[in-house]
């Protein structure tokens, strides 16, 4: 789906601006685009690529708003003009969205589902700016309908970018998670994406390359967003949240670089990761069956964040455990009584052994991304931990 911001709409005091300010980190990355800009040496099509979590659509939007801004500064648009106002509010009548959204049956009407969606589309970036596709999709109430990108939407950018500008010199059209496009609808837009009209800019925003067509790729200037590093995701919750130090740390490790999953572990509650990760492998080692059941309930009874938090620390702690084991503790990020677990775990760990537990661990939170049942899983990957440590 192909969406032209040209509505108004009002701003409620939660909304946030997505300048280059406004983006932890990344600075190397900020000063050279604003430097393509001032030096008038534009990629015609750039690929925004990132691993899941990486703050490429951020960076992306505060790009197009900093080409329409009518007084450019020098590290940021002004936030002040008229363009900065609009794209700000992500209704700039020359910046067009692309994004994946559900198929519309022929017993919808169209324009008028295109019309809510604008209003869904804005309304996410206003107040969800970090998020993900999964939040995106939650946002129209999708979760059991693929999205992708439709073969009308190629036609409908080509008829698109046909058009002259409205107010700005530049034209912007941001294709969000280009992968999920039709192989039909990315071989249509080949030929304009290699030679777009002038003053007229593709800005691709990714999590998977190995997805997109290689034509497509060939075509693009290759922009590498970072996930963040520790200190940069530190820095931003101590700014923007009040959390305890202990509580800090702990969601740096769970986060991974990922400021998304970092903002909604502030809003969930200390559950204490480490005492029960430690519990559950004690449990396993033993192969006590009864508190394994136990927890397998425990797990079920948790929210979907949780249980997916849970998972996310145990492969945290695998890579700890691995680090420890040969000898990289100069490397570790573990802290405290987290420590203490690691050091002892690690006695009794091999590297097959982390590798094995390591890579169940990663299948079972595929599985429990794709609804399976939280108790089955759990359940079937503790006795499988139990198989892999204490071996009969």
């Amino acid at each position: 789906m192909i969406l032209h911001t040209t509505v108004c709409g009002k701003r409620n005091h939660n909304q946030l601006n997505v300048k280059f300010a406004d983006i932890p980190g990344l600075a190397d990355i900020k000063a050279r685009l604003i430097d393509s800009v001032k030096q008038n040496h534009i990629a015609h099509a750039q690929l925004f690529l990132g691993k899941p979590g990486a703050l490429n659509l951020p960076l992306a939007l505060a790009y197009a708003t900093y080409l329409h801004c009518e007084n450019k500064g020098e590290n940021d648009c002004c936030g002040t003009c008229a363009a900065c106002s609009k794209n700000l509010k992500y209704i700039h009548p020359d910046t067009s969205f692309v994004f994946p959204f559900r198929s519309i049956p022929k017993s919808e009407e169209a324009d008028q589902v295109k019309a809510e969606t604008l209003k869904l589309w804005r309304s996410f970036l206003l107040n969800q700016p970090f998020d993900d596709l999964t939040g995106w999709i939650n946002q129209y109430e999708g979760e059991d309908k693929p999205a992708s990108i439709s073969v009308e939407t190629s036609r409908e950018i080509i008829r698109t970018l046909s058009l002259k500008s409205f107010e700005s010199k530049y034209k912007v059209m941001l294709i969000w998670q280009p992968e999920l496009m039709h192989q039909s609808a990315a071989n249509g837009i080949l030929k304009i994406l290699e030679e777009p009209p002038a003053n007229t800019f593709f800005l691709l925003v990714s999590n998977a390359a190995e997805r997109l067509l290689p034509t497509v790729l060939s075509r693009t200037q290759l922009v590498q967003v970072p996930l963040l590093t520790d200190d940069e995701l530190g820095a931003y919750l101590e700014q923007k949240f009040s959390v305890k130090e202990e509580r800090k740390q702990e969601i740096m490790q769970l986060a991974d670089g990922n400021l998304n999953l970092a903002i909604k572990l502030t809003s969930s509650e200390d559950d204490h990761y480490s005492d029960k990760f430690a519990d559950w492998m004690r449990s396993c080692f033993k192969r006590d069956y009864g508190k394994l059941v136990a927890f397998a309930d425990d797990f079920h009874d948790l929210d979907k964040l949780n249980q997916r938090n849970l998972f996310l620390y145990g492969l945290g702690l695998m890579r700890e455990t691995l680090l420890h084991h040969s000898g990289a503790e100069a490397i570790s990020r573990a802290k405290s009584g987290e420590l203490k677990f690691v050091k002892d775990f690690s006695k009794v760990m091999n590297v097959d052994k982390i590798a094995s537990v390591n890579s169940l661990i990663s299948g079972a939170h595929y599985h429990l991304e794709r609804n399976g049942s939280a108790k089955m899983i759990f359940l079937d990957l503790s006795l499988q931990i139990a198989n892999v440590l204490n071996p009969n």
